[in-house]
């Protein structure tokens, strides 16, 4: 029987750089490299007689990209990504630093 997490291993080294930063694309002389916030999870386990499993599961957030113009080179983000993960983040922050004054203050 295969080892399931040595194949997810295998198989995740795909993911990191080459799926944060996507390949080069070429549009009208402008020079274009996408860019995202990437996850990944595996996880696997057997018993005694020896059944496996395993699982996994990961998320990709496009941010923007790297534009070159020329000698120009600057990152232009994705404004609707950033604020689809802005919002959540900001609200949980705030939530959570609300209940640690209020258990500051007890």
């Amino acid at each position: 029987m295969p080892n399931i997490a040595l194949e997810l291993g295998q198989q995740s080294t795909n993911f990191g750089v080459t799926a944060a930063y996507g390949e080069q694309q070429d549009v009208g002389g402008i020079r274009l490299v996408p860019v995202a916030l990437t996850w990944a999870g595996y996880g696997g386990g057997s018993d005694e007689q020896g059944n496996g499993g395993g699982g996994g599961g990961g998320y990709s957030v496009p941010l923007g990209a790297y534009i070159r113009r020329g000698d120009d080179l600057r990152f232009e983000p994705n404004v609707v990504s950033f604020l689809a993960v802005a919002i959540p983040f900001v609200w949980v922050a705030g939530r959570a630093l609300s209940r640690v004054i209020r258990a500051l203050k007890k």
